[in-house]
């Protein structure tokens, strides 16, 4: 998973990759985990290998609960039901557990036994080790239990639609007692709706606790002022910030290296009063109530406009760690959670609402296009954070942080009072590209991000100047053209679109725009000029028409190319001549090809041939230009199939070796590059295993892994159009065990 952040010319360009390590439930706050986080160098598995991967996870975790049980010294009358498994890149697992009492949930018994990549158990983190009781039968009548609920929840001049009771065992701060926990649901007197467990002691009678699911506690944060964040109840008493979908947010302590993204979970914040913060730094909630806030109004804005349950489609919320490291200019999402630095001094935390919804919405790009953080793919990443940072920023709607198309805006990192970036016109933080050109993927991701930026500007609001909720814009045009926007609501739907349908992990500005046009066409067949308004933003940044097009001919007097279909290739043997077509347009024709396998060229007439070097998949993209000057494309894959199983030759002007287990990673000695041009990378497993092979670079001190190949075999290449900079290679055995040996030259 790519651990993405803000960036900006004040705060570090960064991505490497990272796992977080599991924490313990709220009613272990108090605990901290023992086993340590992984190295956040190590790239991890695919989402989908790593859903597989956490199946058989929770499956061999089941089967060994009786012996953890046991290793741990828990008696025989206790049970553990697992709840959850994290498995860290390096193999280490942290496998969440509830406990039952003879058959009877106990609450405040959950714990994490932490494994390291051995499977050898190295720690537990839990509230309550004994939680035995003498008697499983209450001494007093369930409707006794449930008349104490009844006051309790009267007392919320709420109306009851619901109620259930269960006989548990209570195991919080030292007590243990048999209890029944009375749930009891309906609506409080304030419209808000209500689930309030009462967990009255099943011998005395007392109401030991209570506490509703559903909470809203008040919050000032730094930017967002006093604003509403959800809430509950804490099992130690007072209240916790956590959602009903699990957005919470921890206190790290200024503790965690800002090189790795490597720290604690953090403690939860708790409050007696459930009202948190002053609106300043110099209250630590301060910045957990824009954190929250920013997690809550994201998870709103997916699900209420793009019908999305969250970062990982699931209903599942994600935890905000807050004031990160020491004085870290920056914010990263690293595949499980957020984290936000305190700024400089520890003065100015990164916590502003459009920062949140860009690194959540790393997630969701993680989660469904998948793009990688290199080349016109990691612009399109960067930007689609933007972008949707931008739309929760419009869909809150909060006067205290007025929406606008500027990014990062509040928290002046360059201490000039300028934003991070500018979507209107990208090139004014002095780095940006506001056009693409084929060499914008040469640019770190935060700047080749620009040109889509800069189209999602025209696609909502058009070229010009104009003001906008009190911000003055003047969004110019590569073409000189004039741009009339569709409006932001559909901009941002049909994106959406096309990120989760229409794009993969190494799709181009080509692809995007090709996938706009379809995605508008999908949203709203009934309305061409949404589709114009689409394509002519995209041709404003100087991405030309491809082979998708608003009407269904391509415009008048075009050439169109005649897609040759994807094609493959065996490394090392020469390939059958593959000669480009084209219709329409004035002849002569001359052709340009880009994306090309490495080994392999073509003629302006367009015949490509040769001999591909290296195994992998490419995404080749054929131009042909006219006589007159008019354009077309075609897009395919081209895919070069190793010459050899496990055991083949890998050579290179630098050459590794070395052995890993299952599930372990290496990272290989780095090295350094004088110039552009392209590396090409090959590893050679063991026969019968799957390792794969990653390409990271060096950017401010942080890993960045820029190409990868992840096959199912043991054998991998991969090659990567690079500028001067200092590299290295990492080699995961993703399943099997052996020698293994790699090689990368220029």
């Amino acid at each position: 998973m790519n651990r993405h952040v803000i960036g900006g010319l004040a705060a570090a360009v960064l991505a490497t990759s990272g796992l977080a390590a599991a924490i313990s439930d709220a009613s272990a706050a108090t605990a901290h985990t023992t086993a340590a986080s992984p190295s956040a160098a190590t790239p991890s598995a695919t989402p989908s290998a790593a859903a597989g991967n956490r199946d058989r996870d929770l499956k061999q975790a089941r089967k060994q609960a009786g012996a953890v049980r046991s290793a741990i010294g828990l008696g025989g009358q206790q049970k553990l039901i697992v709840k959850d498994v994290v498995r860290d890149p390096s193999g280490a697992k942290h496998v969440r557990y509830e406990r039952t009492f003879r058959g009877l949930p106990v609450l405040g018994g959950d714990l994490v036994v932490h494994f390291n990549a051995s499977g050898k158990q190295v720690g537990v983190t839990w509230n309550a080790k004994k939680v035995a009781v003498p008697s499983i039968t209450p001494g007093i009548a369930r409707k006794k239990a449930t008349t104490k609920a009844n006051k309790a929840f009267a007392a919320q001049n709420a109306t009851k639609d619901d109620q259930s009771s269960d006989v548990v065992v209570y195991a919080v701060r030292g007590e243990r007692t048999l209890a029944y926990d009375v749930l009891t649901e309906g609506v409080r007197g304030d419209g808000v709706p209500s689930r309030l467990h009462t967990i009255v002691d099943g011998d005395s009678g007392k109401v030991l606790t209570s506490y509703d699911e559903i909470q809203t506690g008040e919050g000032h944060g730094i930017y967002v002022g006093t604003v509403d964040i959800g809430t509950q109840a804490h099992t130690g008493g007072g209240y916790e910030i956590r959602d009903e979908h699990g957005n919470y947010a921890t206190d790290v302590h200024n503790q965690g290296d800002p090189n790795t993204g490597q720290g604690p979970a953090g403690d939860v914040f708790v409050d007696a009063d459930d009202i948190w913060g002053n609106g300043s730094s110099s209250d630590r909630a301060s910045a957990a109530v824009d954190a929250q806030y920013g997690a809550e109004m994201t998870f709103d804005y997916y699900n209420d406009v793009q019908g999305r349950a969250g970062i990982w489609g699931d209903g599942r919320g994600a935890r905000s760690r807050v004031h990160f490291a020491n004085a870290m200019q920056n914010a990263f999402w690293d595949g499980e959670q957020m984290s936000y630095g305190d700024g400089a001094g520890n003065a100015a935390p990164l916590v502003e609402l459009d920062v949140a919804g860009h690194e959540m919405s790393h997630g969701v790009t993680e989660n469904t296009a998948g793009l990688v953080y290199s080349g016109d793919a990691g612009g399109l990443n960067e930007a689609t954070s933007d972008i949707f940072g931008t739309a929760v920023e419009w869909h809150t709607n909060n006067s205290n942080d007025v929406a606008d198309y500027l990014i990062g805006e509040e928290l002046d990192l360059r201490g000039n009072g300028t934003p991070l970036r500018y979507m209107d016109k990208p090139s004014k933080d002095g780095q940006s590209r506001d056009c693409w050109s084929s060499t914008l993927g040469n640019l770190d991701p935060h700047y080749s991000s620009g040109p889509l930026n800069h189209w999602f500007y025209l696609a909502s609001e058009g070229s010009g100047a104009k003001t906008i909720n009190g911000v003055s814009y003047n969004s110019p045009t590569c073409n000189n053209s004039t741009v009339t926007g569709v409006g932001r609501d559909a901009a941002e739907k049909i994106w959406y679109r096309t990120l989760s349908v229409y794009l993969t992990s190494n799709s181009r500005y080509a692809d995007a725009r090709n996938g706009a046009i379809k995605s508008a066409k999908d949203l709203y067949p009934n309305d061409p000029s949404i589709c114009e308004g689409i394509a002519n933003a995209f041709s404003a940044i100087a991405v030309a028409a491809g082979t998708e097009a608003c009407s269904a001919t391509p415009p008048a007097g075009s050439p169109t190319v005649s897609s040759p279909g994807n094609q493959t290739a065996t490394q090392g043997t020469a390939i059958t001549q593959l000669t480009l077509r084209a219709t329409g347009g004035t002849a002569p024709y001359t052709w340009t090809v880009t994306g090309l396998p490495a080994g392999l060229s073509a003629t302006s007439a367009g015949v490509i041939s040769g001999t591909p070097t290296t195994a992998g998949s490419s995404s080749v993209t054929a131009k042909v230009t006219d006589a007159a000057g008019k354009t077309g494309t075609a897009s395919f894959t081209w895919t070069v199939n190793p010459s050899g199983g496990g055991g083949s030759t890998c050579t290179g002007a630098l050459a590794y070796s070395g052995t890993l287990s299952a599930g372990q990673s290496k990272n290989l000695a780095s090295f350094t590059d004088s110039d552009a041009g392209q590396l090409k990378a090959c590893l050679d497993g063991p026969t019968g295993t799957d390792f794969d092979l990653y390409l990271q670079r060096s950017y401010s001190g942080y890993w960045i892994t820029v190409a990868s190949s992840t096959g199912s075999g043991p054998d991998e290449s991969l090659s990567y159009d690079n500028s001067a900079g200092t590299y290295r290679l990492v080699v995961k055995a993703y399943a099997g065990s052996g020698a293994f040996t790699a090689g990368v030259s220029e």
